[in-house]
């Protein structure tokens, strides 16, 4: 087994409310690995200490062999883990292009400037521009972020995130508040990543979940209480009782 990125005994508490409870995570290399569980089970609290936005209060993170537990996320970034970027991040003034030429020149260190012509930078919108054939996005290339349709933004977030070149992508709900056609394009999307990189997906999506998930963990409380193959999880009895039987589905409000 080629684990790539693991924690050994992660732990994050906000006051008296533990967040990440001793979890132990094994994602393996190249495979698309779901990270599920109830409404404040702790699934975004994880995904921000696994990306460097959150401290842990005690445990280790592992990237291949390195100990990242400490390291900034953006020494994280150039380790080769990356999250999706939130809509937030886009240039809404910029193209689809540009934006993903700004993050290939975050990745490269380019002398790209914000008030040079952007045609100078060839290199990096022909990187940029691979990127979108690559994804299938080229016949958008030229629309404005904010002209972008919802699950169209929701791509491009995660274009931005595959522009570092990480050999992690942690994925954070990305069928969040898409139609379900939006949705169908989107796990489509992902599943053209199979194979090309490693992915822990964070998702209350069942049906896209059970579609594109290698292995699946099951966070409850803070604490992971299974991991196995989407067959295995759908038949283990405490996974149904605490969550995909008549317990809460939704997103995690951490």
């Amino acid at each position: 087994m080629n684990v790539l990125l693991k924690t050994h005994d992660l732990c994050r508490r906000f006051g008296g409310l533990v967040v990440t409870d001793h979890v132990n995570l094994a994602v393996e290399a190249n495979e698309i690995h779901a990270l599920i569980g109830p409404n404040g089970a702790g699934k975004t609290s994880l995904i921000a200490q696994l990306s460097g936005t959150l401290r842990a209060d005690s445990g280790t993170i592992f990237l291949a062999d390195s100990d990242i537990t400490t390291m900034p996320s953006h020494a994280r970034v150039t380790q080769g883990l990356a999250r999706s970027f939130q809509t937030s991040s886009l240039f809404n003034n910029h193209s689809m292009l540009a934006n993903i030429a700004l993050a290939v020149q975050a990745r490269s260190g380019s002398s790209f400037r914000f008030w040079q012509p952007v045609a100078s930078e060839s290199e990096l919108f022909e990187q940029a521009r691979n990127l979108l054939v690559e994804l299938g996005l080229t016949h958008r290339e030229q629309v404005h972020a904010a002209d972008l349709a919802h699950g169209e933004q929701r791509q491009l977030e995660i274009a931005l995130a595959l522009a570092t070149k990480p050999n992690v992508l942690l994925l954070d709900e990305p069928m969040a508040g898409l139609s379900g056609e939006d949705s169908a394009r989107m796990v489509a999307f992902i599943r053209s990543l199979k194979g090309k990189l490693t992915i822990l997906l964070v998702e209350h999506d069942m049906d896209a979940v059970f579609q594109l998930a290698d292995r699946i963990s099951v966070l409850v409380a803070g604490r992971i209480i299974a991991t196995g193959t989407p067959n295995d999880v759908r038949q283990n009895s405490e996974v149904r009782h605490a969550y995909l039987g008549d317990g809460p589905h939704g997103t995690d409000s951490r």
